[in-house]
């Protein structure tokens, strides 16, 4: 009966996810290379996630988003984070209007639903807090009255890696509401001479618009029905059990690197975006290779290190693979 079903959801899910190859094609269109960069944001798009992006400047990181919002037709925001920024400049304000002798709500950019979110550890905690909880409860409080934000809603947050002067970095709390961290690398040099060209040219193409809001509304949907085995699920809980206990993993040689290990948010992220990487690569079940695929992008900003490890110049990155080459694969 399972194998009957399992057949039947893929093929479902086949032509549901037939729309993902026509999106990556006309972002494709726009930004040269950043394979990576596009497939995270239809994870993000899909699993219903925000992303903190990091990156040195000029990576098309602003770009990226932009192109995305073109292709769905949706609202794009681009915010610039800075240190005299208030939070009634993200989420809007009462204004009193002398013709009605009244406050009225004047709405910030944050209603869009696509927000970049540029520079975020340039502001204070408090301007943080406010584009946080509206990533979080989805809704925006301005005076007395509570506003819901529009759908899909996608927070793409970048910081740049290498200038940390003035910057308020993000507390841990905070950078566990982001469902995966994406390092945006430089081009290939083929890819850049490809840049170059185009820039030289001035021929800059277009995304056309593919699809609408309700499409991704209903694309979640299905991608929560991507189905996912018990076994699966309990390969997850392991890897991120191992970021908390590396002893019972067998790899105590981690304990005194690791400050805490990650969140149960990490094992729900886990699991929603190997359902989405399932979804994008058209198939109706999740391998183990759909988890290791979004591993490094979901806990590289969950786990702690100790001082320990920054001595020995050891990064997140070494750990996930410490545990991903441990932890048992179904």
């Amino acid at each position: 009966m399972e194998t009957v079903n399992i057949k039947e959801l893929n093929e479902r899910i086949q032509r549901e996810s037939a729309f993902v190859d026509i999106m990556t094609l006309e972002m494709s269109k726009v930004i040269v290379g950043q394979k990576q960069l596009v497939e995270s944001l239809l994870i993000g798009l899909l699993a219903n996630g925000h992303i903190l992006l990091e990156g040195v400047p000029g990576l098309a990181k602003t770009l990226a988003i932009r192109t995305l919002a073109s292709v769905v037709d949706a609202k794009f925001s681009r915010i610039q984070f800075t240190p005299d920024l208030l939070p009634a400049d993200l989420i809007g304000t009462l204004i009193y209007s002398q013709r009605t002798e009244e406050f009225q709500v004047k709405k910030g950019p944050v209603f869009a639903n696509f927000i970049l979110a540029d520079e975020i550890n340039r502001s204070p905690a408090k301007v943080q807090s406010a584009l946080l909880e509206a990533m979080q409860e989805r809704q925006v409080t301005i005076g007395e009255h509570t506003f819901p934000l529009p759908e899909p809603f996608l927070v793409l947050a970048t910081q740049n890696p290498i200038e940390q002067e003035g910057t308020y970095p993000l507390p841990e709390a905070q950078v566990d509401r982001f469902m995966l961290k994406v390092i945006v690398d430089y081009p290939k040099k083929d890819e850049e001479k490809l840049i170059i060209r185009m820039n030289n040219t001035g021929e800059f193409p277009t995304a056309a618009q593919v699809l609408k809001p309700a499409d991704i509304r209903k694309a979640r949907e299905v991608v929560r029905e991507v189905y996912m085995d018990e076994k699966i699920e309990r390969y997850i809980v392991d890897l991120v059990y191992a970021t908390r206990n590396p002893g019972d993993y067998n790899l105590p040689d981690l304990k005194p690197l690791i400050a805490y290990g990650s969140s149960p948010r990490a094992s729900i992220s886990l699991a929603i975006a190997s359902k989405a990487y399932a979804f994008i690569r058209r198939r109706g079940y999740v391998i183990p290779e759909d988890v290791r695929a979004v591993a490094y992008e979901v806990l590289r900003h969950r786990i702690g290190l100790t001082y320990e490890a920054e001595a020995e110049n050891i990064v997140t990155e070494n750990i996930i693979t410490s545990i991903i080459n441990a932890v048992e694969v179904p």
